[in-house]
């Protein structure tokens, strides 16, 4: 009986002891297990860390990538905001290209008629200008005159104007044709001032007129013939 509870009380202590050694190794494996998993954790932390680092550098290129695809918008919109005004321009250029080439082909087609047909120009009216001795500004009385020769030249566009200056024959005769040719160009400079075309004004300066029948300041003059091409 004795030896029974010997045996028991044996059993019992290894149990015991048994036991405890069991729950240190289970502590002692959950805590490495905790360690491990606390160090995957940690891992798995910083890993996310980084990519959302990474994502957040994405993000901001992304961002600036479209502030600069924005930006090349409204320069293209600004482009082609300026192309336009640029093809208006071009486009007004054009037709004024186009109206001056019109003018000048009519221009030139009445040239050419009127060079066609100088020898069959026919005398509509002469007025003759004077001018003072060793002149050849206008006077007034000259621009009376050329009044009534710009009023017909506007009213008729078939018409046109032959200048031909004189002078006394007092001075040198190489002076005197200067001298004529200068009031030539001041009645043609007035008749173009009013508007009449140059190419419709023919001019010569002819120097001095040596005959006996008119007085010396009826030979200081431009004589103005009117004239119509057929």
């Amino acid at each position: 009986m004795g030896n029974i509870r010997t045996f028991t009380l044996i059993a019992a202590s290894m149990l015991l002891i048994s036991g405890c050694a069991t729950k240190n190794w289970v502590q002692g494996y959950v805590g490495t297990e905790r360690a491990e998993i606390d160090q995957r954790f940690a891992s798995m932390d910083a890993k996310v860390d980084e990519q959302s680092a990474h994502l957040n550098q994405v993000e901001s290129k992304v961002s600036e990538t479209a502030q600069r695809t924005e930006g090349m918008g409204n320069q293209l919109r600004s482009l082609e905001g300026s192309v336009g005004e640029v093809k208006g321009i071009a486009t007004a250029s054009q037709e004024r290209a186009d109206a001056a080439y019109k003018k000048a082909e009519e221009s030139d087609s009445r040239l050419t008629s009127l060079w066609g047909n100088r020898h069959k120009r026919t005398d509509v009216e002469t007025v003759d200008v004077l001018f003072g001795f060793d002149r050849w500004n206008l006077a007034d009385a000259a621009q009376n005159n050329l009044a009534s020769v710009v009023k017909e030249l506007k009213e008729n566009d078939k018409l046109v104007v032959e200048l031909v200056g004189y002078t006394d024959p007092v001075g040198n005769p190489e002076y005197n044709v200067q001298l004529s040719q200068r009031r030539v160009e001041a009645v043609r400079r007035y008749l173009s001032q009013q508007g009449v075309e140059l190419w419709r004004i023919d001019s010569l300066g002819m120097g001095q007129i040596l005959g006996k029948n008119l007085s010396n300041d009826k030979k200081r003059r431009v004589t103005v013939k009117l004239m119509t091409f057929d």
